[in-house]
């Protein structure tokens, strides 16, 4: 498989986008003016805390509040592709683990202890774990008060009214490596498959001198890698901690510590590897900045980058904008004819597939199962593309034969698969949907891209003609209640107008002659067509 990146820069807009085998796999797009906090690092103030929920709301200084639940003030929920491995060397953190009250996390101790080689157990360590003293987990007012000043890392950012989810426990990724301070084990991606690669890795991190208080998972991406590629990742990681354990308490709280990496620079650390073929780049000063990146970052990578002066946007001359146009549509067109519906709520994603102009030729049964088959590699690729999070149900078309549908979930597996971000697929169920949950760390691209329609306010629809011509009777008959004599006047959207003064006429006529009133009705251009103005003039 090639691998080629575009990197694309017009006004204050950067946009990434990868392409598998020349066809676009994934789309990202990064604003100036857009505040990311994902993997941000923040000295925080403890603003409230509600026993009610086992949560507290953090101040961090970006003008919404994160909610740190009590789980997350012990251990980390490990949003990351790499997770531990069950059966990983090293102790395991317990469950119902008691922080000390000496040692309440994140708690910024008094006075400036001396730099200590022990980097999980400096003045940042934020939650020492007893010794199986208690198997309960504490409650939160156990664990923070109002006005504390704690370390939190931003795990998934602000969506909608909800602010950043926060954790006390840092997770630090490099390129192959995520650091973890304040633990001790090294745990390696489940991605990682072989056995003996897996015990290759083991070997290799049994040779390497690591500093004691951190921890490391290996990464997927780490398949094949030798002990230099780990050690340089542990020399950035340990000097990138150091340099964050120093600005804890350099300034008052609440303050931005340590900021995670922007668009492009994540994108080499994430996806550059043996596939990559070529980066272009139509940006001097990104292309600057990505050479400086990498002579720091990667070091000795013989990575061809293409800077690209010619006329033209970038996306154009590798034909993938009108690609990246469709996916802001609800339909999905396949190659077999057949097309996916994809409609995102408030609670859940659903994806409806149906065969469209796709008939097949062996039959209803085999028509459906290719349908399905294409479709299933195309909702795994849009669920990238579009970066959808949270519940997702995918209503693919029935099916009678067992095995078609065993097929059906294997292949979508396998293709969901490569996905970077954490999913659960269960199986089948009873009326033929398959639900599974997506990793959601920030708003999709749709939302990044959209506001709401200020027009119809996010329903999608909004009151025909004919319904605002009888709403609006109904106001002039509730505001004359009790009234004679009046002289009215509404003024309505122009299509509503036409229709009172047409269909509705008779209405507005009986409607003088109870209320011994004139109305005067007035089209107003400019009026939203939900929009009713009614004006008395005596």
């Amino acid at each position: 498989m090639e691998r080629h990146i575009l990197i694309s820069q017009d006004a204050n807009e950067r946009q990434v986008a990868i392409l598998e085998d020349g066809h676009l796999d994934e789309f990202y797009i990064e604003r100036g003016d857009s505040k990311k906090l994902f993997g941000n690092i923040y000295e925080g103030i403890v603003k409230t805390v509600i026993p009610g929920i086992d949560a507290a709301f953090v101040d961090i200084g970006t003008g919404k509040d994160g909610f740190l639940y009590v789980g997350d003030a012990l251990r980390s929920p490990l949003d990351l592709d790499a997770e531990f491995d069950d059966d990983e060397e090293g102790a395991k953190p317990e469950a119902g683990a008691v922080v000390k009250p000496e040692a309440k996390p994140g708690a910024v101790p008094q006075g400036k202890p001396e730099e200590k080689k022990d980097f999980g157990r400096g003045r940042h360590h934020h939650h020492q774990r007893h010794q199986h003293q208690a198997r309960r987990r504490p409650r939160i007012e156990e664990v923070l008060k109002v006005g504390q000043k704690v370390i939190v890392q931003v795990v998934k950012e602000p969506l909608g009214n909800k602010g950043p989810r926060l954790t006390t426990q840092f997770s630090i990724p490099a390129r192959y490596l995520v650091m973890m301070p304040g633990e001790e084990k090294i745990g390696i991606s489940r991605r990682v498959e072989s056995r003996a690669e897996r015990e290759r890795i083991r070997n290799i991190f049994r040779s390497l001198e690591i500093p004691k208080g951190v921890g490391f998972i290996v990464r997927t991406n780490a398949e094949g890698k030798s002990d230099k590629d780990f050690s340089r990742d542990i020399r950035y990681l340990i000097r990138l901690w150091k340099k964050i354990h120093g600005m804890i308490s350099q300034k008052k709280a609440p303050v931005l510590i340590h900021q995670e990496l922007g668009l492009v620079e994540r994108v080499i650390r994430d996806y550059v590897n043996e596939d990559t073929t070529k980066i272009s780049v139509d940006h001097p000063e990104v292309y600057k900045k990505m050479k400086r990146f990498l002579e720091v970052y990667m070091p000795g990578q013989d990575l061809k980058i293409e800077f690209t002066r010619e006329q033209g946007s970038l996306f154009e001359r590798h034909n993938i904008e009108k690609e990246i146009e469709r996916t802001f549509q609800k339909s999905v067109f396949l190659k077999s004819g057949g097309h996916i519906v994809i409609e995102q709520t408030e609670s859940l994603v659903a994806i409806d597939v149906n065969t469209g102009k796709f008939t097949g030729t062996k039959g209803l049964e085999e028509t459906v199962y290719k349908n399905n088959m294409d479709a299933a590699l195309e909702v795994a690729r849009q669920l990238r593309l579009r970066d959808i999070g949270g519940i997702i149900i995918i209503d693919f078309i029935d099916m009678e034969q067992a095995s078609h549908r065993r097929s059906l979930l294997q292949t979508f597996k396998e293709a969901v698969s490569k996905d970077r971000a954490k999913t659960h697929i269960l199986q089948i169920s009873e009326l033929g949907l398959v639900e599974m949950t997506r990793q959601r760390m920030r708003p999709s691209l749709e939302s990044a891209v959209y506001d709401t329609c200020s027009y119809c306010e996010g329903k999608g629809m909004i009151k025909s003609t004919a319904t605002m011509a009888i709403q609006v009777i109904r106001d002039l008959r509730r505001s004359l209640r009790g009234s004679r004599d009046r002289i009215v006047n509404v003024y309505v959207h122009p299509d509503v107008s036409e229709r009172l003064l047409q269909q509705e006429k008779k209405a507005l006529r009986l409607l003088e002659k109870t209320s011994a009133s004139r109305i005067s009705v007035y089209s107003e251009p400019t009026a939203h067509r939900e929009d009713v103005n009614i004006t008395f003039i005596k």
